[in-house]
């Protein structure tokens, strides 16, 4: 389009706030002289402006539903879930946590290391996993960046459509249409008269273009929050994955060595009683 070239964008908070960008005297001159060259009596032209514009919104749209159907946030929860339950399930496993651990003794420690190394390879196989899924947030966090600046980009080329068809539809309206009718007026003549009543017409069918093209801008309106919606639920995710990998997996290791530590030293302390005994 001819406005597709304009790099500048909107700051994010006032996209989400109102419709009317904030064009560059550069921008708002390429508006002016666009306005100019639009020719209302030309059919095709009507229904062509803007088009490529709209094309781009709807293509964008899809390309944006496309990478959020691509990930299951399901699974990411479900991994979260299991290694929750893995580390619950050991805990309850040893009658009622760790200090149950005084209340055993003879083989109770290699039924404990055993347990241990089996649940530290099933956390071990999830953390990966989830390690995995953390890359691809990540990945889509960055890719969601730059759809929401392509947005933007749209958002503002068809906003910039939207401003120059209004400005001719102004002057149109209000100077060409006013000046038909005084013409047709004051000749009487059928083909005065006509000339018109089909310009009027012109501009309502123009002017329909515009409410078109503002319902399409609309979308792109609606595009931006969405996107860091989404973007948002990637980060928490990918935080939660962080957060169970760098605190819950080692605080439960860690309490783990202290847990046959201790469970070591009773057994050991068991032993020399009954030594002292004998």
């Amino acid at each position: 389009g001819e406005f597709e070239k304009k790099e500048e964008v909107l700051p994010k908070k006032q996209t989400q706030k109102e419709e009317v960008p904030v064009l560059t005297p550069e921008e708002q001159k390429m508006v002016d002289d666009f306005a100019g060259q639009i020719d209302l009596t030309n059919t095709q032209a009507v229904l062509q402006y803007g088009a490529g514009s709209q094309k781009k919104i709807a293509d964008f749209s899809e390309t944006a539903l496309s990478n959020v159907r691509t990930k299951d946030m399901g699974e990411v929860g479900q991994l979260l879930t299991d290694v929750v339950a893995q580390l619950k399930d050991f805990d309850t496993e040893e009658d009622k946590g760790f200090f149950g651990l005084f209340k055993k003794s003879g083989d109770k420690l290699s039924n404990l290391k055993a347990k241990y190394d089996k649940a530290e390879v099933n956390i071990s196989k999830i953390c990966d996993a989830m390690e995995n899924h953390q890359v691809v947030l990540l990945k889509d966090v960055a890719v969601l960046d730059k759809l929401y600046q392509l947005n933007l980009n749209y958002f503002k080329e068809l906003s910039m459509y939207i401003l120059a068809g209004k400005k001719k539809l102004t002057q149109a309206k209000n100077v060409e249409l006013p000046e038909l009718l005084e013409k047709a007026q004051k000749s009487g003549l059928p083909e005065d008269t006509q000339a018109a009543k089909d310009f009027a017409a012109m501009c309502e069918r123009f002017e329909k273009k515009i409410y078109d093209l503002e319902l399409t801008r609309a979308i792109s309106l609606q595009m931006a929050p969405q996107i860091r919606l989404i973007q948002s639920n990637d980060i928490a995710m990918s935080e939660k994955i962080q957060s169970t990998l760098v605190n819950t997996i080692p605080l439960w290791k860690s309490q783990m060595v202290i847990a046959i530590g201790l469970d070591h030293a009773c057994l050991l302390y068991t032993s020399d009683a009954a030594d002292d005994l004998t």
